[in-house]
């Protein structure tokens, strides 16, 4: 039988180590999830925030190439109107063979359209928009006449022969002084606006869709710097030609195809002189504005 001095001695040390060891659980016990937190947080993946969609690059938020001519030759600035200006302009176009381009002819075309005479307000340029829509619709009629079989009609095209890039222009440009017929006698007028200091950019603009539309339906491909003259020559022969056009008095308009004709077989020279564009510009101002006044025109 153990001593109880002994006993008492052993119950302490036991009881002093107990104490320690619980002691130690303890601390283990505050210390895990301390250290399971922060081994959580390092781990665990970073919260994402959302991209704004405007900045999440896409194929179509990318930069697309434009063709040649397209990115340095935009589009001229359109002449958007409402519907209702529309409307009127439309109809008033039925009155310009009468009326010429005039605020009669606006006026009569709201009426026709069952508008107040005050509605040719809406129009802030006044006739020179009849004479922009004039041209506008003329160039939608080329494409159509086009589309309905203009170089199919072509007795050379009958005969098996293909047109060419040239030979085309010339049927175009033709095709559209054509449509000017039966407002003929009324274009000295819409030339005299054209010229007007104020409706110069638009007027050039619109000449400028008209040879770049007429190159586009011949088939012409050109992708280097001919792109600019073949235009520019395009432009100044047709400018001249409408000068030509007011004045001739031949069946068919026969003298002004025969300019056509004469004008677009040197277009190649034409091209080749004319080798910026401020001098095409000039070259257009003072051959077609000189030409006409030299003939009594009101420009």
């Amino acid at each position: 039988m153990a001593h109880p001095h002994h006993l008492t001695r052993y119950h302490a040390t036991l009881l002093s180590t107990s104490k320690r060891q619980l002691t130690s659980l303890r601390t283990i016990r505050s210390i895990v999830p301390q250290c399971t937190r922060q081994l959580h947080h390092q781990t665990r993946p970073a919260r994402r925030h959302p991209t704004p969609t405007h900045l999440i690059s896409s194929p179509l938020s990318q930069p697309t190439r434009r063709p040649y001519h397209s990115e340095h030759h935009p589009d001229p600035p359109p002449h958007e109107y409402t519907n209702s200006q529309t409307t009127i302009l439309s109809a008033a176009l039925r009155h310009v063979p009468t009326h010429g381009f005039t605020r009669d002819a606006l006026t009569l075309g709201a009426r026709d359209s069952g508008f107040l005479d005050v509605s040719v307000q809406l129009l802030p340029r006044g006739e020179f928009d009849l004479v922009l829509f004039w041209l506008a619709s003329r160039r939608g009629l080329l494409r159509a006449s086009v589309d309905n079989g203009l170089f199919e009609k072509d007795e050379r095209v009958k005969a098996g022969l293909k047109l060419s890039v040239e030979e085309k222009t010339k049927l175009l440009i033709m095709e559209r002084l054509r449509m000017n017929t039966e407002i003929r006698h009324q274009w000295q007028d819409a030339l005299a606006l054209m010229s007007l200091a104020g409706n110069i950019p638009l007027s050039l603009s619109e000449l400028h869709a008209l040879s770049s539309e007429i190159l586009t339906l011949a088939g012409d491909a050109s992708v280097d710097a001919s792109w600019y003259t073949k235009r520019l020559s395009v432009a100044a022969i047709y400018a001249l030609s409408e000068v030509v056009m007011t004045r001739d008095q031949s069946p068919g308009l026969s003298e002004t195809e025969a300019f056509v004709e004469r004008r677009v077989e040197d277009s190649s020279a034409i091209g080749e002189k004319l080798t910026g564009f401020k001098q095409c510009l000039g070259f257009v101002g003072s051959t077609a504005i000189g030409l006409g006044r030299s003939w009594g025109l009101k420009i």
